[in-house]
């Protein structure tokens, strides 16, 4: 029934302004080389920036719930926390990316969806499905989101200034703030944006509530130099702190809160020309981690530090090749009470290439990684894509790898006294993997897209905590015999294989009318070898719907955005907490410009009511209603 009602959605509902997901766009996440989606043999969704004051949503992480084939799972609204998945991969197999450049924390995957950006500098997100560790290296196994920023885009000549400030008030004491500033110039760029999350939260099991504060503040500038040369400066804060009551774990004494800060500082410095181009890139990230379990325990207290280089230059060989060469250095430290004081340092060359002729689009990458985690590893990949009128069929075939992170490997290692929980393991293996896909795309009339793909990945060795019994733990020492625990372990094979259906539609029936609707459908299908199921890699959903509808009316505009998952049911009697085996959740909001640059909203979030939770003991919030203005300056 609720898949009836998902797709009667489809039939009936409408957009606010055009081109939100462009059908075919240029970009430039699969081979580092500005292409046309369709010619890069891949399966990539784009959604422009704008597109986040239009929907329901509060945080980036919000909003990538709703993109096709991502599956986001959330332990709290609002940026509080939340993993990312892609084709039933785990949290730790998707490669966030702000501008080319990895955002993924050394301390944990958990924190891969705090991308320290404001969203109104956004430009756009390219979600990239499949493998790209040839291109990025490890962690890209299940896919490659990147978050590309106005001012390190491009710069623009053109002389202007737009600001924009947005205010929402809600139940619950929720009080959200938006605002954001960019100008254009000649030889100058610049941009600022804020986004602030406060609420104190509903209510939790017994008496503790999610309470949320969260800020995001940063900034950027890009200017243009001599012979062509740019550089672009971007510093970012980004503050969490945030009620984490059985976030990761379902016990009854888990009360827990948890604070995360995180500063960024990058640097750009690039040259174009007709024929090649060349850029560096200069990150320093520092990251720190409080977390408390109750009122009884101590402070787990984690800081990392994360230094990166790369180089990436671009030639056009021929009038039918381009090749992309380049390097990375890069350092991850971590000092923590918890996880002990750890440093890995790690290297790579690389090289995709671009091979065009006769509507035949061919393109090769091989990577070559030193890590002192996992060694030396050779990645290679091979895209293809073939046009015929106004079909494209495309393949993709790569290998990837992961290393476990500081967490996996050295989680509770470094305390006294560890009653339960989950354990790191530094003995762990480097996952590896082969993937491949086939799939074809479809557009009409500039109006509807259609795309197909299915996709089979052989994975060895993949990390996940598994249920393990005291007498089965390798190191004993701080462990108590009676405790429960959750190892960190390779399971030895999985098989995940599916398919994947996107359909867009866009139609501007006047000036003061328009109609725009993506949606999506996923299926999933995962088996392992190991005999005792592990935690995140029997998390994924098996049946993922997903979809966005945005509709204007002179005046008028109208949103809505919905999410249904079918996944196995789980449950944890302990604090009386459990997983469904499905849920459908719908958000709307409903805007009327008032005065030419003043706009008025009222949203609400899950409009059913319903009780349901992505990850087991992680209660997310029934409905919420919020009402605001939104103003362009």
């Amino acid at each position: 029934m609720k898949s009836i009602l998902f797709f009667i959605c489809i039939l009936i509902t409408t957009n606010l302004a055009a081109q939100i997901i462009e059908l075919n766009p240029i970009t430039v996440t699969a081979a580092r080389t500005p292409q046309k989606a369709s010619e890069t043999g891949r399966s990539i969704t784009v959604m422009e920036g704008k597109i986040f004051n239009q929907l329901s949503v509060h945080s980036i992480d919000e909003l990538l719930k709703y993109i096709p084939g991502v599956e986001v799972q959330s332990r709290g609204p609002m940026g509080a926390q939340s993993d990312i998945v892609l084709r039933g991969g785990t949290f730790q197999q998707v490669l966030v990316l702000l501008d080319g450049i990895k955002v993924n924390d050394p301390i944990t995957g958990h924190f891969s969806s705090y991308v320290p950006i404001a969203p109104y500098e956004i430009e756009r997100i390219e979600v990239l499905r499949g493998p790209a560790a040839a291109v990025y290296g490890a962690e890209a196994v299940g896919g490659v989101i990147n978050i590309i920023t106005k001012t390190f885009n491009k710069l623009v000549k053109e002389k202007s200034n737009h600001e924009n400030i947005g205010v929402s008030l809600g139940q619950y004491g929720l009080v959200n703030g938006t605002a954001g500033w960019h100008g254009t110039g000649q030889k100058l760029n610049g941009s600022i944006g804020v986004l602030s999350n406060n609420t104190s939260g509903q209510l939790l099991r017994g008496s503790n509530r999610g309470y949320i504060h969260n800020h995001t503040f940063s900034g950027s500038v890009a200017m243009a130099l001599k012979n062509n040369w740019q550089l672009a400066l971007r510093s970012s804060y980004d503050t969490r702190d945030f009620a984490a009551q059985n976030f990761y774990t379902t016990f009854k004494s888990d009360t827990a809160t948890e604070r995360v800060n995180t500063w960024w500082n990058q640097a750009q410095l690039k040259q174009q020309s007709k024929k090649h181009s060349q850029q560096l890139d200069v990150l320093y990230k520092n990251t720190s981690d409080h977390y408390v379990y109750n009122a009884a325990s101590a402070a787990n207290d984690n800081r990392s530090h994360l230094l990166l280089l790369q180089y990436v230059y671009a030639q056009k060989l021929s009038e039918h090749f381009n090749l992309n060469t380049g390097m990375q250095l890069d350092k991850r430290f971590i000092i923590s009470n918890d996880r002990g004081n750890h440093a890995t340092a790690h290297g790579a060359l690389f090289a995709t290439g671009v091979y065009s002729k006769n509507r035949v689009k061919i393109s090769p990458g091989l990577r070559l990684d030193k890590d002192g985690n996992y060694g030396t590893a050779l990645l290679p990949q091979l895209s293809a894509s073939w046009q015929l009128s106004n079909i494209t069929l495309r393949a993709n075939t790569g290998r990837s790898i992961r290393g476990g992170d500081f967490t996996e490997r050295y989680n509770n290692y470094n305390k006294s006294f560890v009653s339960g929980g989950s354990i790191g393991n530094p003995d762990l293996t480097t996952e590896n993997a082969w993937s491949y896909e086939a799939g074809a795309d479809l557009i009409l009339n500039n109006r509807f897209k259609a795309s197909a793909t299915g996709f089979y990945r052989n994975q060895h060795n993949v990390i996940d905590f598994v249920t393990t019994p005291y007498s089965d733990m390798p190191r004993k020492e701080n462990l108590s015999p009676t405790g429960t625990y959750a190892l960190a372990k390779n399971i030895k094979k999985v098989k995940t294989s599916g398919v994947e259906i996107e359909l867009t539609y866009e139609q501007a029936f006047s000036r003061q009318q328009h109609l725009y609707i993506n949606a999506g459908i996923t299926f999933l299908h995962s088996v392992s070898t190991d005999p005792v199921p592990s935690f995140y890699i029997i998390s994924h959903a098996k049946t993922l719907m997903q979809s966005t509808f945005l509709y204007q009316y002179k005046k008028a505009s109208l949103s809505a955005n919905m999410v249904y998952k079918n996944r196995g049911a789980l449950n944890a009697p302990a604090i009386n907490a459990a997983i469904s085996s499905n849920y459908f959740l719908l958000n709307s909001k409903l805007s009327y410009m008032l005065y030419r640059k003043l706009q008025l909203f009222i949203a609400s979030n899950n409009i059913t009511n319903i009780k349901y939770s992505d990850l087991l003991g992680s209660i997310m919030p029934r409905r919420w209603t919020t009402a605001g203005v939104n103003i362009d300056l």
